[in-house]
């Protein structure tokens, strides 16, 4: 059963996470859910037929469907329905109009979580829930009934990108939406500011301060009410209803902060270094997307830039409060909150997105994580891995090769015509028949994940397939010791021989569930990091980013 731990990642369904924690626990939600927006309106809304297998959320992999009947989703359906209450009145209610589709299965699948969202989130808490104009409409209705409409704070429209061109029929989909709810009336609001725009500046600030270079305007000090016997008084020649009184004035015009019209009327300096800024409205279009050349981007697909969860956070919450994502995907609320100082919790269900976290955690903040991250619901014995390898197999396949240090082969993706690489290390090598920088090569380890019954034959296989990938060495995972047939079957693949370290290597290495799990590594040459992602930019916490997107 998971424990509600802060500064801690959790690997498994959020809804079963978050069932295990305690109510009013956390001070801001922020949660961007899975949702293939790119599918065509035709197929999302297709009636469905009732036999397709129900699909399981893979990082990246963003779909949601019904299945068949007695599945996941019929089950979370007729549950809710059956209580009758707001909620399941407004889910019947979508599923009588719009069908059994890929939406209406969506919104099934969100309502639950949304309620326990709701269940975990302190009075003073906020929830912004990132969508795009797919089904950012439907999602506010389930929101409505959820957290209730009078706590609807506002629809924030974020610009993603700036489309141009005459490639569109109709109005290109450029933005995507964050709707604002609080849990109550009572909530953590810090307003935030951007600076002013420079066209905006030149025309309101025009005023430059002799000596000092400081910008400023003039702001009148006359009072617009006129009923104000105390502020009445004459002031060099005018006698007006002034807005301070006198005492007031004269310590303003002792600081310099006075300047006189050629008619010797009297205005207030206002510098422009001592504005907070233009107040941040719903409309967001000063945060561009991760770029391809952003330093942040490590390759995610659904990756939102830090600005935008810094800006989130910053507004909702305070230093040292809970910031919780249940849809982590690569963990950039994770890093945001941790940045501004405050705790965190992320979720996701699969292994691949805990661990692109982990080593994006460790990598921007290495003082903060010199022991590693917190991650609950990974396998921690061999019993366990086993569970995981019998439950999910492409999961198990995950976990196998990220704790080998590899890359997943394909990504997120269910296994296909994968030719028995499920993952790969890449680790530096020398040329020997080179010089100079021309002499630095690249070699790859191999990694095939096996969750069944093995034997010889999947060890040749291996063999066949490091041979075709040209690899330098393959490594067998598997959660059965291995037979002798397999032992003597590795063996006869020989050695590695490194040009680089001068050493050699078992050519074919079986590392089993338990093996992983009491941290065994490959036998191969030194590489600087095991992970294979790229390394997110090192930053101390307690700072805002500034990135150049």
């Amino acid at each position: 059963m998971p424990e509600f731990k802060p500064n801690t990642l959790y690997y498994g369904d959020n809804l079963q996470v978050l069932r295990d924690f305690p109510s009013e626990c956390v001070d801001l939600i922020y949660l961007d859910p899975p949702f293939n927006s790119n599918r065509n309106y035709n197929v999302l809304f297709k009636e469905s037929a009732g036999v397709e297998a129900e699909a399981q959320i893979q990082a990246f992999e963003d779909t949601w469907h019904w299945g068949i009947e007695g599945t996941t989703t019929w089950d979370t359906y007729n549950q809710i329905v059956q209580k009758q209450d707001e909620v399941g009145r407004m889910l019947q209610a979508f599923v009588q109009a719009l069908g059994h589709n890929d939406v209406t299965a969506y919104l099934t699948m969100m309502a639950p979580r949304l309620i326990e969202l709701r269940r975990v989130l302190k009075p003073t808490g906020s929830i912004y829930l990132h969508c795009d104009p797919t089904a950012s409409h439907y999602l506010k209705v389930v929101m409505d009934s959820v957290f209730g409409a009078t706590n609807s704070r506002t629809d924030i429209v974020w610009r993603r990108t700036n489309a141009k061109g005459l490639a569109f029929k109709g109005f290109p989909r450029d933005h995507d939406t964050l709707l604002y709810y609080t849990k109550e009336a009572k909530f953590t609001w810090n307003r935030p500011f951007v600076a002013y725009d420079p066209a905006y500046v030149e025309k309101f600030y025009r005023f430059v301060e002799e000596g000092t270079g400081r910008r400023y305007r003039l702001s009148d000090l006359t009072n617009p009410n006129r009923d104000r016997p105390n502020l009445t008084y004459e002031w060099k020649g005018h006698v007006r209803v002034w807005r301070w009184t006198k005492q007031r004035m004269e310590e303003a015009e002792q600081h310099g902060i006075i300047q006189y019209s050629s008619t010797g009327l009297a205005a207030q300096k206002r510098y422009l270094d001592e504005m907070q800024g233009q107040p941040v409205d719903s409309i967001w279009d000063d945060i561009e997307p991760v770029q391809a050349h952003s330093k942040e981007r490590l390759g995610y697909a659904t990756q939102k830039p830090e600005a935008l969860l810094e800006r989130v956070i910053s507004a909702s919450s305070n230093e040292g409060d809970v910031i919780l994502d249940p849809f982590c995907g690569c963990g950039t609320a994770v890093v945001a909150a941790h940045r501004l100082g405050r705790k965190w919790i992320g979720i996701d269900i699969t292994y691949l997105a805990v661990d692109l976290m982990q080593n994006r955690l460790k990598t921007t903040f290495p003082g903060d994580f010199k022991k590693g991250v917190q991650i609950d619901g990974e396998p921690a014995d061999e019993a366990a891995a086993l569970a995981l390898a019998e439950k999910d197999k492409y999961q198990f396949q995950f976990w196998s090769v990220a704790k080998l240090g590899g890359t997943s082969r394909g990504g997120q993706n269910k296994k296909g015509a994968d030719q028995g690489v499920d993952g790969v290390i890449g680790f530096p090598e020398v040329d020997p028949e080179k010089s100079g920088k021309a002499a630095h090569d690249f070699k790859q380890v191999i990694i095939s994940v096996k969750g069944g019954n093995t034997g010889p034959s999947h060890v040749r296989d291996l063999i066949g397939t490091v041979k075709n990938e040209s690899a330098a060495i393959g490594v067998l995972v598997t959660i059965k010791e291995p037979t002798r047939g397999m032992i003597d079957a590795a063996a006869s693949a020989g050695v590695y021989q490194s040009n680089f370290t001068k050493k050699s290597y078992p050519k074919i290495q079986i590392i089993t569930a338990g093996d992983i799990v009491h941290g065994k590594m490959v036998e191969m040459p030194p590489i600087e990091s095991l992970s294979q992602y790229k390394a997110a930019p090192k930053a101390k916490r307690g700072t805002q980013s500034s990135w150049d997107i």
